[in-house]
């Protein structure tokens, strides 16, 4: 049985570290998984939840009778099943490293204040953004406490894709701007123009 790491050697980090995960008693055998490592993807499995959410709620948006952009809100779906993939991934890797996942209620997303794909976008831009960075700190923190598995397997399961997600999204808000999208007020024509004849919509996520 590994033994908790004394609090005062704890890596600082900015990871959404699952502040009330315990050591679970009994048979549970850890494989050279240390716990502040546990611990963070016991928190990245709660962020991922929380993302896709928040793209369920940014696909109802445009599936609104007075927005109606159907491919729009299809590839807000797709992405809140992938983020969902994602906490799955995460959960099962966990388990078979002998940590566990601390259950949490998701809080409902914010995003009332979306009114059109160029604010949806650059929401999910900034939300891929902060995903991205905390898988690139996890590596290093997996690194640090010398568990190249979990390195390994943060890189090529969920940080290459991510990173691919994050060109295809900056690659629709330029795209975005060159028909006239903007952040101000409600759905417009270049929205529109989107929505039919923009390919990346109608593909999943990588």
């Amino acid at each position: 049985m590994q033994m908790a790491e004394p609090k005062g050697k704890r890596q600082k980090t900015c990871l959404p570290i699952c502040s009330f995960h315990l050591p679970v008693p009994g048979t549970r055998v850890k494989q050279n998984y240390p716990p502040t490592v546990e611990e963070a993807v016991c928190g990245l499995i709660t962020l991922f939840y929380e993302v896709s959410y928040r793209f369920q709620a940014l696909a109802e948006i445009f599936e609104q009778d007075d927005v109606a952009l159907p491919r729009v809100a299809g590839y807000f779906r797709k992405a809140a099943e992938e983020e969902e993939k994602n906490a799955e991934t995460l959960l099962d890797y966990q388990k078979e490293r002998g940590g566990y996942y601390c259950a949490k209620d998701i809080q409902k997303p914010r995003t009332e204040s979306v009114k059109n794909i160029r604010q949806a976008l650059e929401l999910t831009l900034r939300q891929w953004k902060t995903v991205a960075t905390f898988l690139e700190e996890l590596c290093a923190l997996s690194k640090g406490c010398t568990d190249p598995h979990t390195t390994s397997f943060i890189r090529k399961r969920l940080l290459v894709p991510k990173i691919q997600q994050i060109k295809v999204v900056g690659d629709l808000i330029t795209n975005a701007n060159r028909l006239g999208c903007t952040d101000e007020g409600q759905v417009s024509f270049g929205e529109y123009l989107i929505d039919r004849l923009q390919e990346e919509l109608a593909r999943p996520p990588p």
